[in-house]
């Protein structure tokens, strides 16, 4: 086995993972998958000897992906739409980082000024 085969093992342990990341914070399977496939191209072209916690960094990635692309639809008013959250996802979200993930994507929202009112 390759370098190259190796590093795709260790991040397929990791996908499911990144990519209930992503959909929590794009709500958007299509584009939560969009964002885990940038970070394996990261991750591809990245000396990663120095990396201690490849999930974490995997993590931080996606995050600053998805940031990326929520900046991305800000700047031309798209909305996000209404889905509903597979099952296995949904589990996922519980976990410390998603909820730094929503953290994060609930900032980045708020000062965009368009609050809806129920």
């Amino acid at each position: 086995m390759d370098e190259h085969d190796s590093l795709a093992e260790r991040f397929e342990v990791h996908r499911t993972h990144l990519r209930a990341v992503a959909y929590r914070m794009l709500g958007s399977l299509s584009e939560a998958d969009d964002a885990v496939q940038e970070a394996w191209l990261r991750l591809s072209r990245s000396d990663t000897s120095g990396v201690e916690n490849l999930g974490g960094w995997l993590t931080t990635v996606v995050a600053r992906v998805c940031l990326d692309i929520l900046r991305s639809r800000k700047s031309r008013r798209e909305e996000r739409s209404a889905c509903t959250c597979p099952t296995r996802l949904a589990a996922l979200y519980k976990s410390a980082p998603c909820r730094i993930a929503l953290a994060l994507q609930k900032i980045l929202m708020s000062g965009c000024g368009e609050r809806k009112s129920d």
